[in-house]
């Protein structure tokens, strides 16, 4: 089995890079820096041209499960009142929603030669609509925007035998999530695994949290 992960260099992508290669399974990480090694390719994940080089890179290579984990998270602590510049909401759409399309888009064909393909998004609570406290108003948005994108991926895929979830990795202390958080990266990615492992034609379109839990849209 093939797993490639987008935005793997640091967070809940490594993390879960580090979980496959610890069992011995193919994963394929991608970074939009340096690659360390051959594990890794070079990709931007909202520009398409650089898509288009992993794809003829990966090309004919079956692709079991695809993780669209890389995502951005630009206006934590901004202000209602001088905050939320157009430009924070044009990349936080392009890579946490474009991104994740172009990426589909771009690893389809790998993906039907595999046997049982998956696609795992990687969305967030903040996202759901039972979910709206104010602010972050572009991540939420964006989040939003990807759990739309995956339940609609879901029903167009399902002819073609790939299934897709769509996952809150849980309040995660990273970068991202801060100290404070409520679970360790080690928490979230093991639960993600599983949920990842379960996943097929029967439970495509779900919205699941990394332990297992069905959350509401």
């Amino acid at each position: 089995m093939t797993v490639l992960i987008t935005g793997a260099n640091r967070g809940i992508g490594r993390a879960l890079f580090e979980l496959y290669k610890t069992d011995g399974t193919e994963v394929i990480g991608t970074t939009r820096g340096a690659i360390p090694d051959e594990s890794w390719v070079t990709l931007d994940v909202a520009d398409p041209v650089s898509q288009q080089d992993v794809a003829r890179r990966l090309e004919n290579k079956p692709v079991e499960l695809l993780v669209c984990n890389a995502g951005v998270y630009l206006d934590k602590g901004h202000s209602l009142a001088d905050g939320y510049d157009a430009e924070t909401w044009a990349e936080s759409f392009a890579v946490n929603v474009t991104g994740v399309f172009l990426t589909v888009q771009a690893m389809l064909a790998n993906l039907q030669l595999a046997n049982t393909p998956r696609i795992a998004i990687i969305s967030s609570q903040m996202g759901s609509d039972t979910r709206a406290p104010g602010g972050s108003y572009a991540y939420r948005a964006s989040k939003a925007a990807a759990l739309n994108l995956g339940r609609n991926l879901a029903a167009d895929l399902k002819g073609l035998g790939i299934a897709v979830g769509i996952y809150h990795p849980g309040w995660v202390q990273t970068d991202m999530g801060g100290a404070s958080a409520e679970i360790t990266e080690t928490e979230s990615v093991s639960g993600l695994k599983s949920r990842f492992a379960e996943l097929s034609l029967e439970t495509t379109g779900s919205f699941l949290t990394w332990d297992g839990r069905t959350h509401p849209f």
